[in-house]
């Protein structure tokens, strides 16, 4: 009879023949690794328990997860009293913004993250990118001949395209206009985005109808690919916002991603458990949606955002016009002050960045409080801060609420994104006071809500920061420890690990990680910055991530010793 172990043992075997001779399990006494990590308690991002255990690294996969792990290596990292647990994958990351001029991608490496899904909010660095190249895999090249600090995905921006063919105008797209819009996206699936993403509150994206929509996500079906979107939105008409991302999957016959999903402003707050009925309803009759979240009670965005919609039609210098028109300045005044006052007023908006000299100083401070120091009406503060800076004026605003947040982040459909910008302690992505989140999220998860306030256990945090959102993009070589995975790794204190970056100074990285590993090379060791390997990463095709999760797993840690939770 054959025992349970042979059995996956063989099975092992004939896994390992699929995917490659170099990660068939279970190496013999003697044989050499490039690393292992050692001493470790492994949480292996699917959501089980811990348990102890070495990781075996030859090349840039994973080759061993056991217990004991006597073999020889060229190099061994000592990871007692740590976890040891994938790399973390930023589904929703905005590290694009400064990734052409600061590659190491500092407060990314150092947050434990190895991977960053970017072209978020509808608004990708391609098609159209002078410089760069118009497609996706012009750009792709680019990047990897940058040699980032982590891994990159993107998805295609439906607003940048909607630029690209339509322009700013608020219209409909003409048939010819959709149909060259549709190529774009096909084009830049068939190069290997990782889905599309909307930003259905800035222009031109909020030009878009649900029928031109459903039309671009189409072919996301085909690459079992989701849409992430930004919503129309996220305070007073957030329920009519859901429904209509719903529709657009559904209409389109692809998963659907909400971004940062939030109940802006305390009138709304009480909205999060028809949110929530909404999206359930939805995957019951079979949608496929899920959602992320930053662990703050702010969010980021252009000064601009807080001016309606149709007074930006055209671009700026049309919104500039309609600000000295008097058949129109008195409205956009009304509706600008009255989604103000939804967030609690001015004081609750903090200058995040601003280019003109003049406006400086006001970086890191509430508007309201900036306006009165200066005698001067906060409105009319905003429309001469927007006019010195083109238009230009970033923001911060205080408008959420801490029990919906870990409701939030503790849904079975919610994951953990940093919305955030690439920043560093120095150097060009050292920009402005911007949001904390950029160089925070994934620590102050770790730290804040499993540690301190017990909102996860580790084990549903590490999935929630890795696996389910790797899964999302189909990148699922990677977010899970397993023999025959990318070997992207993390290895950090649990009793330690905690975001430091504040509003007030945003730039301080956070503590508690010891390593990240980038496909098999150190990027971060004991706060020393090592080798930069990061490059592109396309979706995976499904018999191929089977292959690698169903058998590779089980035989890997067939000795694992399980810990408590």
């Amino acid at each position: 009879m054959t025992s349970r172990r042979v059995f996956l043992g063989r099975l092992a075997a004939a896994s390992g023949a699929v995917i490659g001779a170099p990660y068939i399990l279970g190496a013999r006494r003697g044989v050499e690794y490039d690393l292992i990590l050692r001493g470790g308690v492994v949480v292996d991002g699917s959501g089980r328990p811990r348990f102890s255990a070495d990781v075996a690294i030859t090349g840039d996969r994973i080759v061993r997860v056991a217990p004991g792990i006597v073999d020889g290596a060229k190099r061994v990292i000592d990871c007692s009293g740590h976890i040891v647990a994938p790399g973390f994958v930023d589904i929703h990351s905005h590290a694009d913004s400064s990734l052409f001029d600061d590659p190491m991608l500092e407060s990314v490496v150092r947050q434990g993250i190895t991977t960053v899904v970017v072209g978020a909010d509808g608004s990708s660095r391609a098609p159209g990118l002078p410089g760069r190249g118009a497609s996706m895999r012009t750009l792709f090249a680019s990047i990897d001949a940058l040699r980032p600090g982590a891994n990159v995905a993107s998805c295609i921006g439906l607003g940048t395209v909607r630029g690209v063919v339509v322009g700013d105008r608020d219209r409909p797209a003409t048939a010819a206009e959709l149909a060259r819009m549709v190529r774009f996206v096909e084009h830049a699936l068939a190069d290997g985005a990782a889905g599309a993403s909307s930003g259905l509150e800035y222009t031109p994206g909020a030009f878009a109808s649900l029928d031109e929509l459903i039309a671009l996500c189409k072919p996301l079906a085909a690459h079992g690919l989701a849409y992430s979107t930004h919503m129309r939105n996220e305070d007073d008409r957030l329920l009519a916002a859901i429904d209509e991302s719903i529709a657009v999957a559904r209409g389109a016959g692809c998963a659907l991603q909400i971004s940062h999903l939030k109940t802006q402003g305390p009138r709304n707050w009480p909205k999060l458990n028809d949110a929530f009925a909404r999206i359930e309803a939805a995957r019951a009759s079979g949608v496929d949606v899920a959602f992320d979240r930053y662990p703050y009670l702010a969010y980021q965005t252009g000064l601009t955002n807080f001016f309606p919609v149709w007074s930006r039609d055209g671009g700026i210098a049309r919104f500039f016009e309609r600000l000295d028109d008097p058949a129109t300045a008195a409205r956009i005044r009304e509706e600008t002050i009255a989604k103000a006052e939804l967030i609690g007023g001015w004081n609750n908006v903090q200058i995040s960045s601003a280019a003109a000299s003049e406006d400086k100083p006001a970086e890191g401070r509430r508007l309201g409080e900036w306006a009165s120091e200066r005698g001067i009406e906060p409105y009319q503060l905003a429309i001469g801060m927007l006019r010195r800076n083109g238009g230009n004026v970033g923001i911060v605003g205080f408008a959420m609420s801490e029990e919906n947040l870990e409701r939030i982040i503790a849904h079975d459909a919610g994951m953990v994104a940093s919305d955030g910008n690439a920043v560093a302690m120095s150097g060009p992505a050292r920009r402005g006071v911007p949001h904390p989140r950029g160089a925070g999220s994934f620590a102050r998860v770790l730290g804040r809500y499993v540690r301190e306030r017990g909102t996860l256990t580790l084990e549903q945090a590490v999935r929630k920061l890795s696996a389910f959102p790797a899964s999302r993009m189909r990148l699922t070589d990677r977010g899970t420890l397993a023999a025959g995975s990318v070997a992207d790794v993390v290895v950090f204190d649990a009793a330690t690990v905690n975001d430091r970056a504040t509003f007030s100074d945003p730039f301080q990285y956070p503590v508690g990680i010891k390593a990240t590993i980038v496909n098999g090379a150190t990027a971060l060791l004991d706060g020393a910055r090592g080798d930069r390997t990061g490059r592109v990463v396309r979706p995976v095709g499904p018999a191929q991530a089977v292959g690698i999760s169903r058998t590779s797993v089980q035989a890997s840690t067939d000795d694992a010793l399980p810990l408590k939770s």
